[in-house]
């Protein structure tokens, strides 16, 4: 599919990118260069940047069934800026190890977190981690991102770098850990590492 995409850029009157020229002044320069682009990100609703439209309050349609209300109360209870935010977004898949990994790291950190785990990869969490760190922890099976990203309580995200949730979390000034998984994912970490200095990679 994007093999295909790219064979017909020539023929495109506008190629539209989700990012903006202040991010990425010299990658925007030169394709520009080379095609009809236009950027218009952050293609974030207006509700979580400048509010100028006042009805543009989110994406208008999830995946996946949402838990907002666990979420957001368990949010709303935590302190400012204590938060770990662990999610992988929709396709991205741990091995058995890594997610082991990741569940004793956020236990033995003792920081508060909230992580996202998809039902088809609940069976990886290693058993009684849920119970055990129910006190400054939350696991759901999916949560409103945007909401999170900008509650007051969330402290740092842990990523796979999808660009998606890349250019959400630098919009609403989220410190990132990168944990890339595949597809453009390391490109992104690497990115925002190297050039933009603005997260760890793990």
């Amino acid at each position: 599919m994007v093999v295909g995409q790219f064979s017909i850029v020539d023929e495109a009157d506008w190629i539209l990118c989700n990012t903006f020229h202040e991010l990425e002044p010299e990658v925007v320069d030169w394709m520009s260069k080379l095609w009809p682009l236009k950027t218009i990100g952050p293609t974030i609703p207006s509700m979580y940047l400048d509010n100028r439209l006042k009805e543009d309050k989110d994406y208008g349609g999830s995946l996946f069934k949402q838990n907002n209300d666990a979420c957001m109360k368990w949010l709303n209870e935590q302190p400012k800026v204590s938060v770990v935010y662990v999610s992988f977004g929709s396709g991205a898949e741990l091995g058995a190890e890594q997610m082991e990994e990741l569940a004793w790291g956020l236990r033995s950190s003792k920081s508060n977190f909230l992580w996202v785990v998809r039902e088809s990869e609940a069976g990886k969490i290693p058993k009684g981690f849920v119970e055990e760190t129910s006190e400054n922890g939350l696991v759901v099976s999916w949560c409103p991102q945007l909401e999170v990203l900008a509650h007051e309580a969330v402290g740092c995200f842990i990523t796979h770098c999808g660009w998606n949730s890349t250019l959400e979390a630098l919009s609403l000034g989220v410190p990132l850990l990168a944990m890339p998984q595949w597809t453009d994912q390391g490109t992104n970490a690497k990115y925002i590492m190297d050039v933009w200095k603005l997260d760890l990679k793990l």
